[in-house]
């Protein structure tokens, strides 16, 4: 299920733009919940008050507001490379799905889109480390000065393959990714009572939030063993401040069951839901607002406040086709203009 229908007005920068600022804006405003997520899953709130928002207020009475968005900068930066890469690669996988009619079907179409976001994450996957360090560790006493000085460190102390710890889990997660994705696309008519291709914007997104909810509870359990792995490190103090002690990720998923139970594999699911709503509203809303400004630019529409059309301008043109075709009429109408013998 797209989020949003490709439009061909946007070039594919644009495109690449407007989804990385709606990202980018999106993750800043639900940072917090990440961060109450990220905590409860490496056992940080082991003997504290229970919930997200004491949680959240711990961190900002103990290390101060700006403790909130521990790690955001480095989520907002990868986005960029990382939707670049899940593009290129859904682009691969779709190419490969297609028969020879052109058709594709849309449970090819979803496997298509989950292994191009698994290949993106592996692709961008020591960010996601960098991240994860960058929120666990106490500001008053931080291991890390910032994004660069992370890297270098976990490079020069843990070695290469450390940046890498845990990716095995972006794999296996992506399997019950996939299957949530199907279970809730194949039950959307059932949902609504009618026809895909009649849903109103509002179903839509409400479809969207439901695949999200889906599909992140069933692999959370895989998220919560990578975040562990990503934490823990015997160079940092207490050993990145996990709960259990592990030598690899089946070792991680027996001591976290172990020691807490089973359902400590979903801890932190609680503000990871909670975020959905707020995410994809944001990100939709500013999705919009930015293409709206993209088609204004590009010559679409008469003003970047609304989707008026302008007038006289064929909208199955191309952003290219577009500039040619005023280049060659702004040319013709100077050569009228010039005066004859």
């Amino acid at each position: 299920m797209a989020t949003w229908r490709r439009d061909g007005r946007l070039t594919g920068g644009q495109r690449l733009l407007c989804a990385g600022v709606a990202g980018a804006l999106s993750l800043s405003l639900t940072a917090p919940l990440e961060l109450a997520t990220v905590l409860a899953q490496v056992g940080a709130r082991r003997g504290r008050a229970r919930g997200p928002w004491a949680e959240g207020l711990r961190v900002w009475r103990a290390e101060g507001p700006r403790a909130l968005w521990k790690g955001n900068a480095v989520a907002c930066l990868r986005l960029f490379p990382c939707s670049a890469v899940q593009l290129a690669a859904y682009r691969k996988f779709v190419m490969l799905f297609t028969d020879d009619l052109g058709h594709i079907s849309q449970w090819r179409s979803i496997m298509a889109g989950s292994l191009a976001g698994m290949v993106s994450t592996v692709v961008t996957y020591p960010t996601d480390l960098i991240k994860t360090r960058l929120t666990v560790q106490n500001l008053l006493e931080p291991s890390y000065r910032g994004i660069f000085h992370a890297f270098s460190t976990v490079y020069q102390q843990e070695g290469f393959l450390a940046l890498y710890r845990g990716v095995s889990l972006t794999v296996l997660g992506a399997l019950p990714f996939s299957a949530g994705s199907l279970l809730v696309y194949m039950n959307l008519e059932r949902i609504w009572n009618g026809p895909r291709d009649r849903f109103s914007l509002l179903q839509n997104f409400a479809n969207v939030c439901l695949a999200a909810a889906v599909t992140q509870t069933l692999s959370f359990p895989f998220d919560t063993v990578k975040r562990n792995m990503q934490a823990q490190s015997p160079c940092l103090p207490h050993r990145g401040g996990v709960d259990v002690h592990f030598s690899g990720a089946v070792d991680c998923f027996r001591q976290i069951v172990k020691a807490q139970g089973v359902l400590a594999l979903w801890n932190g699911l609680t503000p990871n839901l909670l975020k959905i709503v707020p995410y994809f509203g944001v990100m939709f809303g500013t999705f919009e607002f930015c293409k709206r400004i993209c088609l204004y630019q590009n010559g679409y529409t008469v003003s970047p406040l609304s989707y008026q059309l302008t007038p006289g301008v064929d909208q199955s043109l191309k952003p290219q086709e577009l500039r040619e075709f005023k280049k060659f009429f702004k040319t013709r109408q100077l050569k009228s203009k010039k005066p004859t013998l």
